[in-house]
């Protein structure tokens, strides 16, 4: 059997924008499982490495989300102020370094410990970006700070508290749609008994 990556050759790659996030145009030839080799088109966003965390209250049995402001959900007709897990890009540092300047800027929660509990790519059909998922127990005196996000970045972050089963009760209204906070609050459901 062939080794995966045998299987793909790049015979181009052209940068189609280089702003916000690198979009390249690639073109490759693929042996596929029968052998024949496919001359294929497709294009990646080439997004920074990422890490995000749930903040969990055993206490309050709650968790601490954010709502904020999507474009790309704007554009599909969507409620555009989402509701998320704290998230951000690592930006050369460490996941469970990036995660912890994240919970503090967007939420005020200084995190006493962050527990890493996998990595997944979000989109792989179209995004290399890959996120590091965390956890943390909380509680309401570890909220240091306002949170809301960075003037500078121009971030407009509103913080909310919600019990977790209300949390989980949103996944199905649809009120709550984003991958990265369903996998973690569907976690913290199947793991509440570990966090007590």
């Amino acid at each position: 059997m062939m080794q995966p990556k045998s299987r793909v050759k790049i015979v181009s790659e052209e940068t189609l924008s280089n702003g916000w996030t690198r979009l390249s145009s690639y073109l490759l030839d693929y042996i596929d499982r029968r052998g024949a080799t496919q001359q294929l088109k497709r294009e990646v966003y080439h997004r920074t490495p990422a890490a995000c965390v749930l903040l969990y209250d055993p206490k309050r049995d709650l968790v601490v989300l954010v709502r904020q402001f999507r474009l790309a959900v704007h554009l599909n007709g969507d409620p555009a102020w989402i509701i998320e897990v704290p998230a951000g890009l690592l930006d050369d540092d460490h996941p469970e370094q990036a995660i912890r300047r994240e919970a503090m800027e967007e939420t005020g929660y200084q995190l006493r410990d962050a527990r890493f509990l996998f990595k997944c790519y979000t989109s792989p059909g179209a995004f290399a970006e890959v996120v590091h998922f965390f956890v943390s127990v909380i509680d309401i005196a570890d909220r240091v700070a306002e949170g809301g996000g960075l003037d500078e970045e121009h971030e407009d972050i509103e913080v909310l508290e919600i019990p977790l089963d209300e949390a989980a009760r949103m996944i199905e209204t649809g009120e709550i749609f984003d991958a990265k906070t369903i996998m973690l609050l569907q976690w913290a459901l199947l793991n509440r008994n570990k966090l007590r």
